[in-house]
């Protein structure tokens, strides 16, 4: 029996490790054409590995660097990035915690309505997000994360709620007899509790804001205001022309860090995402 699971678990390895390579072979295929020299990557050898005639070194990197406002729109990307996972993991947090401990029907209906918002598509709502988001000036990348917290609370609120059902109330009773505010049993009791699925929240929303190209381009200008998705939509080198080897070695800067961030955060986001989808 002992054999035949081992077996079992082999095979299942086996196909893990095969659904993961194609996953991982369109990055090594940005990765060695990040590497090629301009006329080498729209030609046949585009499969090929970088060869002496076609190797470019980081000369490509350098381009991108330099070209197009590359730090810019890195800057504007970690700009909304990061006001827009703070401000979700810290609005929804408080917002889960009032729905848990507060029981009634404005609240069961609030925490419905949070769910619900996670299966609403993205394109009923685009062309007046648009409008509406033009009209009360929420057009720039250091105030675009109130739409993001609006799209990115219904996952938040869904896993801080469910985690928060399992804190028992008589921790957070004991610190308001010891004379605490409700904020201060949140930020001095409740929170702590909730690191993993505040860690795995982050992550999560962080990966879909850094990659996100369809919102900023429908609600920012793309004259003044570029991310990092929109500038490889929009790249062009010399005379208009689209240099492929430089708009490689951007989407290579750019796919990086977003995998380290989660592969540092992997095992946080496992528990996190269980402890708000079971617990409770």
């Amino acid at each position: 029996m002992a054999q035949k699971k081992k077996a079992v678990d082999k095979v299942w390895i086996l196909l893990l490790i095969i659904l993961s390579c194609f996953y991982i072979y369109p990055i090594f295929m940005i990765l060695i054409n990040s590497l090629k020299v301009e006329r080498a990557i729209g030609t046949g050898d585009v499969f090929k590995l970088p060869a002496p005639g076609t190797f470019a070194g980081l000369s490509n990197y350098f381009n991108a660097l330099t070209a197009q406002g590359f730090l810019r729109s890195l800057g504007f990307s970690v700009l909304i990035t990061v006001t827009s996972v703070f401000v979700i993991c810290i609005c929804c947090s408080m917002c889960a915690w009032f729905i848990t401990r507060v029981s009634s029907r404005f609240t069961k209906a609030l925490y419905y309505l949070f769910v619900f918002s996670m299966v609403v598509p993205f394109q009923m709502v685009m062309f007046t997000l648009s409008q509406t988001a033009d009209r009360l000036g929420l057009n720039k990348p250091w105030n675009i994360f109130i739409i993001y917290l609006g799209f990115g609370a219904g996952l938040a609120v869904f896993m801080f709620a469910g985690f928060m059902k399992s804190i028992p109330v008589e921790i957070e009773e004991a610190s308001l007899i010891d004379g605490c505010s409700p904020l201060q049993t949140f930020f001095m009791v409740v929170m702590p509790m909730l690191k993993p699925t505040m860690i795995s929240v982050a992550i999560l929303e962080a990966m879909w804001v850094w990659n996100d190209y369809l919102l900023p381009t429908l609600v920012l200008d793309i004259k003044k205001y570029k991310t990092i998705p929109m500038l490889i939509q929009y790249f062009r080198g010399s005379y208009g022309k689209v240099e492929m080897g430089p708009m490689m070695a951007s989407i290579m800067m750019t796919v990086i860090p977003i995998i380290i961030v989660y592969l540092l955060g992997q095992k946080h986001i496992i528990k996190g995402v269980a402890a708000g989808a079971v617990k409770g």
